[in-house]
């Protein structure tokens, strides 16, 4: 078994360890995943980072992370890059006029914000996120980055949960997934 093929199995393994599931959580009917094991052990992370460094294209200059939890995974992925982070915030989170993109949900509406200065055209850039479900906020945050001008190279996710369809809401944009759920 290669270096590789090892690596890509503890990773798979670290699926069925380390995501824990909450049924009916926010709400009746949906089942949450939560990457609170993964992330509090150190190894298991490290592994997780190491593999998913892999899968990227190559000479990122920006990973742009959405909030939160694309903070906590994106700025490890851009540290080991030599890369640089930007943070996608919620409405009201940053200060001065950040550039905006308000999106629909599937009950109501949300606003993405990054800073005005953030992202030099031309910049080699890669969105992550902790998960891919129904695509909205992906799509909001590939369309808010893709106006300064950049060089998107696609977009990046821990999970995706596949019978979600997030996909189809980003047709053009390259997408790697660390783990793939049929949900």
């Amino acid at each position: 078994m290669t270096a590789d093929h090892r690596l890509a199995q503890q990773v798979a393994d670290l699926l069925g360890t380390h995501i824990a599931e909450y049924p009916d959580f926010p709400e009746p009917g949906v089942l949450f995943r939560d990457i609170t094991p993964l992330l509090r052990d150190a190894k298991a992370l490290r592994t997780v980072i190491e593999y998913w460094v892999g899968m990227l294209p190559e000479n990122i200059e920006y990973i742009v992370g959405t909030e939160a939890r694309g903070f906590v995974l994106g700025a490890p992925l851009a540290y080991e890059l030599g890369a640089g982070f930007v943070p996608v915030r919620k409405a009201g989170k940053l200060p001065g006029a950040p550039a905006s993109l308000r999106y629909d949900l599937e009950y109501g509406s949300a606003e993405v914000q990054i800073q005005k200065d953030a992202l030099p055209a031309g910049a080699r850039t890669l969105v992550v996120d902790d998960l891919l479900a129904t695509g909205g906020t992906a799509a909001a945050t590939v369309e808010l980055t893709r106006t300064f001008g950049v060089e998107l190279l696609g977009a990046s996710f821990l999970i995706e949960l596949e019978g979600l369809q997030g996909r189809e809401r980003l047709p053009d944009v390259p997408i790697t997934t660390v783990w793939s759920i049929p949900n």
